[in-house]
């Protein structure tokens, strides 16, 4: 094939991308410009909204849609060298794929509007979200003439989760809060603030990723991930905002080499998602692995005291007894989309308890996380590309046996150490996502009730079988794609 040939084949590929993405995100500009407002929006799992199509017919067309972003996205993988000669035409083809992930609409969760009711709660009336909830707030006396005037906090209030305190940390609580003082209590600014700074953030990841392994392809598998732009743009989850911080401070430590640095990072990261915290030990381990083992640990003590001092700071904002940390629990209280169904659906004589496997799956978790850094305190050589991945594999262990309320969205979480895994596995994390995307669909068929989230883990369980099959299978022609 010509060279010109060649171009006129790569620039049909992105433009068929992005027209791809802009159909995807019609639905949501057709509500928009019939209904001009998100109020009263309805997200949860309506593709196409307020349309008279029956739920069959929007699920096939999510799933032509996605499976469609899906074959671009791993041609275009493949293709990287030849579609992006230079880092500034890739990193324009993710912004502008960004960018119509603004329109599209939260349609898979509901959870950017107690976001943004919570901020509200917090920086306008002035409440302590950990200690008072939406719902308590406006059933107070005179308090629900603020319905009227403010669609932010109304919005918040129609919300599932309007009747429990915030369950993440304070840094998301303080950023939620100064997004939501600048929407002046109009919900469609608000949740436009909110996009563009989730786009921004996405547009920062992509940099970091690309400063720190100086490969086009890791920047492409996270920056053009449908699962990303679906769940972090489209839908503004807070794990992009995690993976963030976590990127800086895998920065400051690979290419800064300082590590005061990535351990705030660390610290800020878990003062939104307490699983970042896992990191803490092997990067302060990596950075003195050339000291004795008695040193390491005096190291580690120090640099644990800073973190925890760190972590502790954005608390002092809103602490007033160890109530604030009782939304660490709550989510892991409720079941959902997670193996834990299937013991409750299918081990009921003799009847297998969830708690109880939970509780065990977390003990062998701790005890051999605590062995690991014991070994890797006293080890005599530490290369960084194996710690981190078994990093990862902690933060695996932790994401799919140890939360009974998971969502697809928190396989974001995977993405910051993909640089750091072996060539013939480093698919097998954006493939997981996309597999559990198309899992996620189940629910625009059949609705949010949480028994389908058996049918989801099924398809998620055997879906990741078959990668696991097919990348073995391939594993030296997927070694020769990381060389190219």
């Amino acid at each position: 094939m010509t060279i010109a040939k060649q171009n006129k084949k790569n620039n049909l590929i992105k433009i068929t991308f992005i027209l791809i993405s802009i159909v995807f995100a019609m639905p949501s500009i057709l509500y928009l410009i019939q209904k001009k407002t998100v109020f009263q929006l309805d997200p949860y799992f309506q593709f196409l909204y307020d349309a008279p199509v029956a739920r069959t017919t929007q699920t096939i067309l999510y799933i032509i849609l996605l499976a469609s972003l899906t074959i671009l996205y791993f041609i275009i993988l493949q293709n990287r060298k030849e579609m992006f000669q230079n880092t500034k035409k890739m990193f324009l083809f993710i912004a502008i794929i960004a960018i119509i992930f603004i329109a599209v609409l939260p349609f898979t969760s509901s959870d950017i509007f107690y976001y943004l009711g919570v901020g509200r709660l917090d920086s306008t009336y002035h409440q302590n979200p950990y200690y008072t909830t939406i719902k308590e707030f406006v059933n107070q006396e005179n308090n629900q003439e603020y319905l009227q005037t403010d669609s932010v906090l109304a919005t918040g209030n129609s919300n599932t989760w309007a009747d429990t305190t915030v369950v993440y940390g304070p840094v998301w609580t303080l950023i939620c809060k100064t997004i939501a003082s600048l929407s002046f209590g109009n919900i469609d600014i608000g949740l436009l603030l909110f996009k563009i700074a989730n786009m921004l953030v996405h547009l920062i990841n992509c940099y970091l990723i690309y400063k720190i392994s100086h490969k086009k392809i890791f920047t492409l598998i996270y920056g053009l991930n449908p699962l990303i732009l679906i769940e972090a743009i489209a839908c503004v989850h807070n794990d992009i905002w995690v993976v963030l911080l976590i990127l800086l401070a895998l920065y400051f430590l690979t290419k800064k080499k300082k590590l005061i640095g990535t351990v705030i990072c660390l610290a800020l990261a878990t003062a939104i998602k307490y699983f970042a915290i896992i990191l803490l030990p092997f990067v302060i381990i990596y950075y003195f692995r050339k000291e004795q083992p008695k040193k390491r640990l005096v190291k580690c003590i120090q640099y644990g005291i800073l973190f925890l001092m760190v972590l502790a700071i954005p608390y002092l904002f809103y602490i007033q007894d160890t109530q604030v940390l009782s939304g660490l629990f709550i989510q892991q209280e409720k079941l959902a989309k997670s193996f834990y169904l299937i013991i409750t659906e299918y081990f009921k004589e003799p009847k297998v308890e969830v708690g109880t496997v939970n509780h065990l799956l977390l003990g062998t978790f701790v005890i051999i996380y605590f062995f690991t850094c014991v070994i890797l305190l006293n080890k005599k050589q530490i290369r960084l590309r194996e710690e981190l991945k078994k990093a990862n594999y902690f933060i695996m262990a932790f994401l799919f046996l140890l939360i009974t309320n998971f969502q697809p969205w928190y396989i974001i979480w995977l993405f910051p150490l993909l640089i750091w895994q072996k060539a013939e596995n480093i698919l097998w994390i954006p493939q997981i996502a996309i597999i559990t995307e198309f899992a996620n669909s189940i629910f625009l068929t059949y609705g949010e009730g949480w028994k389908n989230g058996i049918p989801f883990t099924f398809i998620v369980l055997v879906g990741s079988l078959g990668i696991w099959i097919i990348n073995n299978k391939t594993k030296n022609r997927r070694k020769e794609l990381w060389k190219k």
